[in-house]
């Protein structure tokens, strides 16, 4: 028999017209014009940023009542899964497509289609096929984000598909505006490194408009700890805690693999991701020990998730020395949105909008005022920024406020229409029914908290602190079917 012919490496790549894929497999090796060290930090980013939608959900679940937790647990899944799904269906072709105008992309990589060896639209230095693994973190971290806002009192139905549809009329169209170079906002000239608009302000925005939609939740006992809104304390600090954690360590990739290949400025990313994590961090917590003389675990891991925000647009483009600065004011602002939230009368329990639509539009604005020229050209190839107001470039204040107002609008607008829609669709009104807000969504939804003990498939694993229900998967005892007696407990 004879051999088949070895790939000879591709020397150029074809005009995309001609052939969208970069070349043929079969006698070309597409790899010869990529660095190895490019790929390996772009896939390695692409797997540890996929943590941080479950980590959103750890977050979420631990400052919920426990009656509620398990469904944050759930949501994050189901971001990471059919967010996914769509993503692949049309999502990267609505965004990343090479033949567009300056709106909306085409559908010409549905189904990733064609998506292979062609250089992105990101940066030549890797293939579309890798920017599109790094591009799904984002959108489902996004959604999950923005499911928050359900807290506890919206129905899961509805819930599933506005995200998808969120993501469609939202998500996808802010970040074609943003950052595909056909895009009317990357036409501008707007500096929003890592999505401080697509997934930031859009997740804020919207959860505000969530939540004016859902209303307040119920309180016929009394048990909220302000006496003007509804506030509960979380069941789980701890697991607060541990979500901040994992969501600070995929920031890293978040951030750092946003240039789009291994160079100095991937590492000046990263030190600024951490230094205004640090800042943010700080700026809450000695806010909150000035007007309560005490510390709080919720109170730290807001300060530095808000940090983290701030820096999102900015870390590509400001100096390593104004990091921690950004960090602490974008903490500071979203400190006193949370505190005085109930001048606004409305339920955003978990502080979406506070923490990452203010956040992010304060991070917007500071982007534009701190960018410096040279901090691009670290990664050995962007010349074309002339950096912000510190650099004497006064117009980008009014770029980057242009862009946080579009993404703020269109986030907010958009949601409210939607949300209006599945509302009226019979079935799918967006409230729980008030029996099952109070008794709790984990219950109205999950088997796993049938007879108030968590239980796996009907065999009874318990958790401490339950109360036994005597039942287990519909028969037997809870002891005969491996339930373990427990102390009773007050349920939140």
């Amino acid at each position: 028999m004879a051999e088949a012919p070895v790939p000879t490496p591709i020397t150029e790549w074809p005009d995309y017209n001609v052939n969208p894929q970069g070349g043929d497999v079969w006698t070309q090796d597409m790899n010869a014009l990529y660095d190895k060290g490019d790929l390996c930090w772009l896939l390695v980013c692409s797997c540890l940023c996929w943590q941080i939608t479950p980590a959103i959900g750890f977050l979420y679940a631990g400052m919920h009542r426990r009656k509620a937790a398990l469904t944050m647990i759930f949501q994050s899944l189901f971001c990471a899964c059919a967010c996914g799904i769509q993503f692949w269906i049309y999502g990267y072709s609505l965004y990343q497509s090479h033949t567009t105008g300056p709106f909306i992309g085409d559908l010409s990589l549905a189904g990733l289609h064609n998506v292979l060896a062609y250089p992105s639209l990101a940066n030549s230095d890797i293939p579309d096929i890798l920017y599109a693994c790094f591009g799904f973190t984002f959108v489902t971290a996004t959604a999950m984000i923005l499911a928050g806002a359900m807290l506890e009192r919206g129905r899961l139905w509805p819930s599933m598909l506005f995200l998808l549809c969120w993501t469609t009329f939202v998500y996808y169209v802010l970040a074609y505006f943003e950052w595909n170079p056909s895009g009317w906002l990357y036409q501008l000239g707007v500096m929003d490194f890592a999505g401080s608009g697509p997934v930031h302000i859009a997740s804020g925005f919207s959860a505000l408009a969530w939540s004016l939609m859902l209303g307040r939740r119920k309180d016929p006992h009394g048990e909220s700890v302000h006496h003007k809104i509804p506030h509960f304390r979380p069941h789980n600090p701890f697991l607060v805690g541990l979500g901040t954690i994992l969501i600070w360590f995929g920031w890293f990739a978040f951030n750092g693999a946003s240039t789009a290949n291994l160079s100095l400025r991937s590492v000046y990313v990263v030190v600024n991701t951490n230094l205004a994590a640090c800042g943010g961090g700080i700026a809450w917590t000695l806010l909150e020990y000035c007007f309560s003389k005490k510390f709080s675990i919720i109170g730290f891991c807001s300060g530095i998730i808000a940090g983290l925000v701030g820096i999102t647009p900015a870390a590509g483009f400001v100096p390593v020395y104004t990091a921690s600065l950004i960090g602490f004011l974008t903490s500071c602002s979203s400190f006193f949105v949370v505190r005085y939230k109930h001048l606004i009368s409305i339920d955003d329990g978990l502080d979406v909008f506070a923490i990452h639509g203010v956040g992010g539009f304060v991070g917007d604005i500071m982007t534009g005022f701190f960018a410096a020229s040279w901090v691009p050209a670290l990664d050995g190839a962007t010349t074309t920024y002339a950096g912000g107001w510190y650099s004497h470039n006064w117009k980008q204040m009014g770029y980057q406020l242009a862009a946080a107002t579009t993404c703020a609008a269109w986030s907010f607008v958009i949601s409210i229409i939607l949300l209006f829609i599945i509302d009226h669709i019979p079935g799918l009104h967006l409230r729980a029914s008030e029996e099952d807000e109070l008794r709790g969504l984990d219950f109205k939804y999950f088997h796993d908290t049938e007879g108030e003990m968590m239980m796996l498939n009907g065999y009874g694993a318990a958790t401490p602190g339950m109360t036994l229900s005597g039942i287990v998967g519909g028969s037997g005892t809870g002891s005969e079917a491996g339930g373990m007696p427990t102390t009773p407990a007050k349920q939140d």
